[in-house]
């Protein structure tokens, strides 16, 4: 399958290097230039424009970093969909507003292209190891189409609904998991008040029914630092939620309280940790049997 492929950073890059193990023709377009010297140190096929990337694709896969950046790569004349080619598939992986993917499905059907999106649940180590989760919107033919390239560094595959859906499912699988995360933390607070310590408590839970994907990341990453790992990836996300339970007029109820709480809203989403005040005397060391993969980088 001929591929064209728009954001080989952290993310793209392993995806690159599956796509290329699996057989795939890959042509690769990135704009940092560390990641092209990177890219072409190993031999890769880049190119210099969109166009030159996308034109004679059969499936095009964007990992970019953000809204802005997907319109900016997929829109206009000088945008992918432009350039793409009648019956081939854009696969949109950034985490964005649903109606960011709406947009270029409505776009792209003006023009022949198929598109879904494919948002994503996961880090580069997933992606090395073929297990990237994807939640996928869009056509179920479409998805068929370009599943042979999907198989290469995701499973499971999982399709939602139309597209958009995919977003709406990672952008309430954050809110959830950010929601747990707080939770989580101010059980490690209570704990500590009534002496024990945040490493035997996240030890501890770890077997019990308070145990999760949450609670397992404030465990390897450390009450300290919670926060700023947080902040980069989830902010923005939680952000989009709010802003799709306004325009739809939905009460995000006990989540949105959690989100809304001093603790979420300002020590994790917005800072850069737990300040002392929280956590006074708590230790933020993890025994060794908690330090696993960090489940934030599922993202």
């Amino acid at each position: 399958m001929r591929i064209g492929f728009i954001g080989a950073g952290r993310m793209g890059a392993p995806t690159v290097e599956r796509l290329i193990a699996a057989g795939h023709g890959v042509t690769v377009l990135t704009r940092r230039p560390e990641a092209l010297a990177a890219a072409q140190s190993k031999g890769w096929v880049t190119a210099d424009t969109i166009g030159e990337t996308v034109q004679d694709a059969d499936v095009v896969i964007s990992m970019v970093l953000n809204d802005e950046q997907v319109q900016d790569a997929m829109l206009g004349a000088d945008g992918a969909l432009a350039a793409m080619k009648t019956g081939a598939a854009l696969v949109a992986h950034t985490t964005c507003d649903p109606d960011t993917v709406v947009l270029l499905a409505d776009s792209g059907a003006a023009r022949g292209v198929h598109v879904v999106d494919a948002a994503v649940s996961g880090g580069p180590r997933d992606i090395e190891e073929g297990q990237l989760t994807l939640w996928v919107g869009g056509d179920a033919a479409v998805l068929d189409t370009v599943r042979p390239a999907l198989a290469a560094y995701a499973s499971p595959v999982l399709h939602v609904g139309s597209v958009g859906d995919g977003q709406r499912v990672k952008l309430v699988n954050n809110a959830l998991f950010v929601a747990q995360v707080g939770l989580a933390v101010d059980a490690v607070r209570l704990a500590d008040a009534v002496g024990i310590s945040e490493s035997d408590i996240l030890s501890a839970v770890q077997h019990g029914s308070g145990d999760s994907r949450a609670l397992n990341s404030v465990a390897w990453i450390g009450v300290e630092h919670i926060g700023s790992r947080l902040a980069e990836l989830m902010s923005k996300d939680v952000a989009v939620v709010r802003q799709i339970a306004e325009r739809s007029g939905t009460d995000l109820g006990l989540l949105g309280e959690v989100l809304s709480s001093d603790l979420v809203e300002d020590q994790i989403l917005c800072a850069g940790g737990i300040p002392d005040r929280a956590l006074a005397g708590s230790s933020a060391r993890t025994p060794d049997s908690m330090k696993r993969p960090a489940a934030t980088e599922r993202r």
